[in-house]
């Protein structure tokens, strides 16, 4: 058994991960089950939410779950073992209005998931997307002006 260690992670700062994925397997040699359940999401009308919310989304909801999933994957192909979880949304399966980068995010995490489920059959790795329907979650009211308050974590 190994003493839990808590390792903290800003999974939307995709520069950080790398170094974090490799952290965790030099303290713990493997990564037997990796589950990547880190989100954000914002609610606003396409028009009123700027580009630079939308990337933040993106990297949060999408290239941070990949970008840790391919850090970890390369241990569990050497391993032949290994499962990755992502929990995502039943928004990555349908749209609803005023969520348009969150879905967006989230049907871009759906599909590469479904895709490396497939390619990693042959490794004995299972690839699981868990799409739950809505849940309540933390939200902070935003200040006038501040995006940034307005992401739900």
């Amino acid at each position: 058994t190994y003493a839990p260690k808590l390792i903290y992670l800003d999974i939307s700062d995709i520069n950080c991960i790398q170094d974090v994925a490799k952290e965790i397997l030099n303290c713990y040699g493997c990564v037997d089950i990796l589950i990547n359940n880190a989100s954000m999401k914002v609610k606003g009308a396409v028009q009123s939410i700027s580009l630079e919310l939308d990337k933040k989304i993106m990297d949060a909801n999408y290239f941070g779950p990949i970008t840790l999933t391919k850090a970890i994957l390369p241990n569990m192909i050497s391993r032949r073992t290994g499962q990755i979880v992502l929990i995502n949304s039943i928004q990555g399966k349908i749209g609803i209005p005023f969520r348009a980068a969150y879905a967006a995010s989230k049907h871009a995490a759906v599909g590469f998931f479904d895709c490396l489920r497939a390619e990693m059959e042959e490794f004995d790795i299972s690839v699981s997307t868990v799409n739950p329907t809505f849940i309540c979650s933390y939200h902070r009211q935003p200040a006038p002006g501040n995006w940034e308050a307005s992401i739900w974590k």
